[in-house]
């Protein structure tokens, strides 16, 4: 079976590599190319907002018993999502296995990868809950109060037996986007929002004549959410048109150890490199704390800021990814090349659009987190709001960072970029961040200042080595015979 899609994308590649019989000029086709990604990261993009709406409710509902249940929520999130993230990493691999399977028109292996990822998702969950189920202990070995660490837990019993489900969702939500149908993955997301806040809110405080659980209320609504999800994912992949046709449950039992090993070797890094992000968050913070709480709190704003902006450019980046894998697959070195540059060409535009827009409304943006009911909100609203404009080229520089990631991720290069990371953001980027802000003086800005230099490093040495490495592709497909 042929695709349309990939009916398409196999003329486009023919007309390309006979000098275009005439019928469409280069722009013409970086055009094309902007459009094909614009259209596959939208439903992406969407995907990811979806589920930050969804962290944003239970935040709203758990904030509404108290200071301590939020804190405490807030703790069990950090043990939660360690895992997770490495988790998530690993399973990232099935991606470009499965794109440039489908750009190459190998059923067999798109349905092979799917089936070895969800594999790896269940075996990986078992760790993961594991670690999560002795949160009370872990927090209280790195000296959190006993009472916090208490209700840490009690959120993580709830949420704790959703781990298998969302991994299992995210290896379908990739499988979908390989093949050119991001959609599904949409629409399912944006039905588990109101439902999750309805779960929440009933389980959580006893609603309609249910039992008041609490924290372990709203972990529990989370995990039959997460349930649900990956079933509707589920039922899509395996019964409704186009997924069907791929067969992806036949052999599920089969094990395929040479593949598991590629997707190993391939998810690692990213696994890695994700927890070493996390890490580079966490010291920013904690040096953003020894300056003062005033600064402290203006630089989680401007991180928060930080973080929608990423959730924009990763929707791309996985776009870019896909679109660089499909070229890789039909054996396309110019689509290569066009598909990673026109992605970070994407990136850059919307993100120095939102950017813009950002520093232009940073003082009512910090106003938003911190209101003026407290003697020195106003002078933290004005440190974030210098934090925002320091951080305005970093936020454009990561987002070029992050789909240049993407499309060597397309390439199944990821080794390199976590080598790249460690440079450009630990070496330099934090070094340069607590000479700034501790020795020189300069606070909060300082470590802003660091951060966007280390940004700007990691960009451009994922950008140079995307463009020799895709112009190595490129060359090489020219000598092949069509």
């Amino acid at each position: 079976m042929m695709s349309k899609d990939r009916t398409a994308e196999a003329k486009t590649v023919s007309e390309s590599r006979h000098g275009q019989k005439g019928r469409r000029p280069g722009d013409q086709y970086i055009i094309v190319e902007l459009c094909k990604t614009a259209r596959l990261a939208l439903p992406m993009v969407l995907s990811q907002i979806g589920q930050i709406a969804m962290m944003t409710t239970d935040l709203v509902f758990i904030g509404r018993a108290g200071a301590d249940v939020l804190a405490a929520a807030a703790l069990a999130g950090r043990i939660y999502l360690f895992g997770f993230t490495f988790g998530l990493g690993l399973l990232a691999a099935i991606q470009p296995v499965a794109a440039q399977a489908f750009g190459a028109n190998n059923l067999s292996l798109i349905r092979r990868s799917l089936r070895m990822s969800l594999w790896e998702a269940v075996l990986l969950s078992f760790p993961i809950m594991v670690f999560a189920l002795q949160g009370q202990s872990v927090l209280l070995a790195i000296g959190q109060k006993p009472d916090e660490a208490w209700l840490a837990q009690q959120y993580l019993l709830g949420l704790t037996w959703g781990t298998a489900p969302a991994l299992c969702f995210a290896v379908l939500r990739s499988f979908m986007g390989a093949v050119n149908r991001p959609e599904p993955v949409l629409w399912i997301t944006l039905a588990a929002v109101p439902i999750n806040a309805l779960l929440v809110y009933l389980l959580m405080y006893g609603k309609l004549g249910l039992p008041r659980l609490e924290l372990f209320g709203a972990g529990l609504a989370t995990t039959l959410v997460n349930s649900g999800t990956f079933l509707a994912g589920l039922y899509l992949a395996t019964m409704r048109l186009p997924f069907r046709d791929y067969h992806v449950l036949a052999h599920l039992w089969r094990f395929d150890r040479a593949l598991m090993r590629q997707l190993i070797v391939i998810g690692t890094p990213i696994s890695i490199k994700g927890l070493m992000a996390y890490g580079l968050s966490s010291a920013a913070a904690l040096l953003a704390g020894r300056i003062s709480a005033s600064a402290l709190a203006a630089h989680q704003i401007a991180v928060q800021v930080a973080v929608i902006l990423f959730m924009l450019s990763y929707g791309i980046a996985t776009a870019t990814a896909v679109r660089v894998s499909h070229a890789v697959g039909r054996n396309d070195g110019p689509g290569v090349k066009r598909a990673g540059l026109v992605g970070m060409l994407l990136g850059m535009v919307v993100a120095t659009i939102v950017t813009f827009a950002i520093v232009a409304a940073r003082f009512q943006i910090t106003n938003l987190f911190l209101g003026e009911s407290t003697g020195d909100a106003g002078a933290t609203t004005g440190l974030a709001a210098k934090l925002v404009l320091a951080g305005a080229s970093c936020y454009i520089t990561e987002a070029v960072a992050t789909i240049a990631a993407g499309a060597l991720c397309g390439l199944k290069d990821t080794r390199v970029p976590l080598l790249f990371l460690c440079i450009a953001y630990w070496l330099v980027g934090l070094s340069l961040s607590y000479v700034l802000s501790l020795n020189i003086g300069l606070g909060a800005v300082g470590i802003w200042i660091g951060l966007s230099t280390g940004a700007t490093l990691y960009g451009a040495l994922l950008a140079l080595r995307f463009w020799l490495l895709a112009n190595r592709i490129a060359h090489r497909s020219r000598r092949l015979p069509v």
